[in-house]
């Protein structure tokens, strides 16, 4: 079968050290370690070479990254091996589709599911969010981060390209750094998406509401003052609403 993300694979491995990808990282593990106990079982869908599975790792979680692309799986299995021992034993690579995922993971469950920077990808969100709650046992959580519809004109207004920033009120869908089309949610279409499937919204975080915007700036002294400010101004109105990424939690009804 073809790789379906081969040619994204090089630019999304190269960039994980800009400011935007730590902020990105670092405010969905801190937005996850408050509504996952520990240890858990997760499966991180289209989790592509471990960005967000290692920081899970090295916690004490036993973490499935299933994600389509053999390029993207054998990126996280160099970088796995680069771990301590007790960090490689909790982690299991799989190939296969979230959509197929019940199917390609035998009908396992677990405790939380996590599907980020995937939803772009799709022309509809509904089928990969019933095929996320298929995976989550009752009462886990299942989590997903994706482009923010509502706020596809900040950046490139941020950027002083204004025409850019004018034509994207009118769409849902803008070119991303990998110099891709892709589709926005909003935080109303993925409650109603998570409410169809089983799942209830605990809450929603806005993710880069004020560094989106700063190409390839890379992380400085000011760190933690800029991640401490980006955590309070996502999780509050109207800053979250103007964020590029939205990050949506929810869990799943127990039987």
């Amino acid at each position: 079968m073809q790789d379906p993300f081969a040619a994204l694979a090089a630019g999304y491995n190269s960039s994980g050290g800009t400011l935007r990808r730590v902020v990105r990282h670092e405010l969905v593990d801190r937005a996850l370690a408050e509504h996952i106990a520990q240890p858990a079982s997760i499966v991180d869908v289209g989790g592509g070479a471990g960005q967000q599975a290692l920081p899970l790792l090295r916690k004490g979680h036993e973490v499935t990254i299933l994600d389509p692309s053999p390029k993207m799986l054998a990126e996280a299995h160099r970088r796995l091996a680069l771990e301590d021992e007790y960090v490689r034993r909790r982690a299991r690579l799989v190939e296969g589709t979230g959509e197929r995922g019940h199917e390609a993971l035998s009908g396992e469950t677990f405790d939380a599911v996590l599907c980020h920077g995937v939803l772009m990808y799709l022309e509809d969100a509904q089928p990969m969010v019933y095929a996320l709650s298929a995976l989550a046992r009752p009462g886990g959580v299942v989590s997903v981060l994706t482009k923010n519809a509502s706020a596809l004109a900040v950046r490139p207004a941020l950027a002083g390209r204004y025409r850019d920033a004018l034509s994207s009120l009118e769409t849902d869908r803008d070119r991303g750094r990998l110099g891709v089309i892709t589709r926005g949610d909003t935080a109303e279409g993925l409650s109603k998406a998570f409410v169809a499937a089983g799942l209830a919204v605990e809450v929603w975080y806005g993710v880069r509401v004020f560094t989106d915007h700063l190409e390839d700036k890379v992380p400085g002294e000011d760190l933690a003052e800029i991640l401490e400010l980006e955590w309070e101004g996502g999780k509050r109105e109207p800053y979250r609403s103007t964020a590029r990424l939205i990050h949506v939690v929810g869990r799943k009804e127990s039987v």
